[in-house]
């Protein structure tokens, strides 16, 4: 059976030593997150990761959801204890709204907490998970009763939430969306279509689902423009704002499914269901947007999750698994065989993904701050500063580190040869959860799409330039110091290779916007890989810092680290150049070829 271990510590040398969260205590929230008390919710987290969930990941896998004759779903064994355990400790609530029973303590934590619950059992934590969309939508978007009636129960974990988006005949395109909402004039709607793909659509856990859903008012424009959201719960609150009356909604089927077997994906019907408008009629795509952007990040955490997981057991089996001998000698004479560790390219492997973890990990909770800086900070400049640098991140983030991830799970499972392809071993199941990641909450070729045509020039290109200007200050500001050296001066190669593609677009783009679709993917990998790369120059600075000032007893720990860094610096970073190389070929060899040769 896999183990896991959550990265607790190298998280706190992220938060502490890299990003100063301590500097942020002027912020709503972060004056209560004090060092020993993020320590104290790190360490219980990853005990809940390590003891509670990782045990029933493979044995949710081969159970599955079960939908029962009255269209209500069994989760598998141990679920609901765990779902139970999981509510009792407030982990809904840690970054919630207080008046409405949060915790208020930054959503950064929140983020920091997703990794370990994900890569434990990311099945499970898809259940709170969408409940965390939900409470962000109705908090920003719905009315006063609505935040009063929903928002408890959802913080509280005592109710659920989901989203619902995808129709049979569309995905991407929203505006394709046939499910109607027909005033039933008392103030709210009669909700009537199919849903599919509901992630936690119908469950066991809690005692009632709050569903969010897309919906066209009759008479609504076509398109984008005539889309409206609704609340539309299982039950309808009594007058107590209890569980009460069985709403027209139900499951009709449980997906079969490629992965994450332990999460109830659902065909949802809705049969004229009693639904509420959340926000302004028309208006249901900025307020869906409120909930996808936090799936988004979410679900790049899943990515990095998964890559932690199966790398934490790649690891364990290159140190156990004896086979051959090392290129230049034994080094372990007095057995039949050397560990595959001792092979340099079980090294190559073993440090792409590690160089890969730490570095996501940091990119992952640098994007939080950014966002408890836009939601939180006083000053308006410094708001949205850190919103551009978030819209800008959220496709690179949900891209590059679901694409990463699933790559990295199947060089995991290489590891194993065969054994890897054996249920038995547990890392099939780990290449088969991390490849819906790269799929829902809009898929990876669309992330793309969205960072090269919508981001980019969004505000005249104001957040990527102070991105650039980020980075580039960095190299400046230790441009002398020789030891950063092997970091900075790939990352400088990575960031002119960047803003050669950015400025590439801007000249060939515009009169042709095949080019862009063309070279967007490469586009989100160069942006991700210097993105990462300037997480390890800052990961690198603060380790060279605690060594030069004695190390306070984790030299191995900071020197493993540097060494990881120059790895990426090395190996990995060069990849920025094949990428521009490619983006600047643009589209004429895509688009020449007829449809019929393909």
């Amino acid at each position: 059976m896999p183990t896991y271990r959550a990265p607790v510590d190298d998280t706190l040398f992220l938060l502490n030593s890299v990003f100063g969260i301590d500097r942020y205590n002027n912020l709503p929230g972060f004056e209560d997150a004090t060092p020993d008390m993020i320590e104290a919710i790190l360490s219980e987290a990853g005990k809940l990761s390590e003891e509670v969930l990782a045990p029933l990941n493979q044995t949710g896998d081969q159970e599955g959801c079960t939908r029962n004759e009255d269209a209500s779903v069994t989760t598998p064994s141990g679920f609901r204890q765990a779902y139970e355990t999981f509510r009792e400790g407030g982990w809904v609530g840690l970054s919630a709204d207080p008046e409405y029973g949060g915790q208020g303590l930054p959503a950064t934590l929140d983020a920091a907490i997703n990794e370990f619950l994900s890569a434990a059992n990311m099945a499970f934590s898809m259940y709170p998970g969408l409940s965390k969309g939900a409470i962000a939508a109705l908090s920003l978007h719905g009315s006063e009763d609505q935040k009063r009636t929903y928002l408890p129960k959802l913080i509280s974990g005592e109710w659920s939430g989901t989203m619902n988006l995808t129709e049979p005949h569309c995905g991407t395109d929203l505006g394709l969306i046939r499910t109607k909402a027909v005033p039933n004039g008392d103030g709210a709607y009669d909700i009537t279509g199919t849903k599919i793909f509901i992630s936690a659509g119908e469950h066991d856990l809690t005692d009632n689902i709050v569903h969010l859903v897309l919906a066209r008012i009759e008479g609504a424009p076509e398109g984008v423009k005539g889309i409206s959201l609704f609340v539309v719960p299982k039950h309808v609150p009594d007058a107590d704002g209890n569980a009460g009356e069985r709403n027209a909604v139900a499951c009709g089927s449980i997906e079969e499914k490629m992965g994450i077997h332990g999460n109830a994906t659902c065909v949802m019907n809705y049969d004229g269901a009693t639904g509420w408008l959340v926000g302004e009629e028309h208006k249901g795509l900025r307020a869906m947007f409120t909930m996808m952007n936090e799936a988004r990040l979410g679900v790049g955490i899943q990515g990095l999750a998964q890559s932690e997981v199966a790398y934490q057991n790649a690891v364990a089996y290159a140190r156990d698994r004896l086979q051959g001998r090392a290129l230049d000698g034994p080094k372990e004479p007095d057995k039949p065989a050397d560990p595959i560790i001792v092979h340099p390219d079980v090294r190559r492997v073993l440090l792409t993904i590690k160089s890969f973890n730490e570095a996501a990990r940091a990119l992952v909770l640098w994007t939080a701050l950014r966002g408890d800086v836009s939601h939180r900070a006083g000053d308006e400049k410094e708001r949205e500063a850190a919103d551009d640098a978030m819209g800008l991140l959220t496709p690179v983030v949900k891209g590059v580190l679901t694409d990463k991830g699933f790559e990295n799970a199947v060089m995991a499972q290489q590891m194993y040869g065969g054994h890897g392809y054996i249920a038995e071993w547990g890392m099939e199941q780990f290449v088969r959860d991390a490849r819906i990641a790269m799929i829902y909450e809009g898929a990876n070729g669309i992330q793309a799409l969205d960072l090269v045509g919508r981001k980019l020039p969004r505000n005249g290109g104001r957040a990527v330039m102070a991105f650039f200007q980020e980075v580039a200050s960095f190299v400046q500001e230790n441009a002398e110091d020789d030891a950063l050296k092997p970091y900075t001066e790939p990352l400088q190669k990575g960031l002119d290779d960047l803003q050669k593609a950015t400025m590439w677009f801007m000249q060939n783009a515009m009169t042709k916007p095949d080019n862009a679709g063309a070279g967007s993917t490469d586009y989100m990998h160069l942006f991700g890989l210097v993105a990462l790369g300037y997480m390890w120059g800052q990961m690198a600075r603060a380790a060279q810092s605690e060594l030069a000032a004695g190390a306070n007893g984790r030299t191995d720990y900071l020197s493993a680290k540097l060494a990881t860094g120059r790895f990426f610096m090395e190996r990995v970073m060069p990849e920025t150049s094949a990428h521009l190389a490619r983006i600047s070929t643009g589209a004429q060899t895509m688009m020449d070829m007829p449809a019929e040769a393909f």
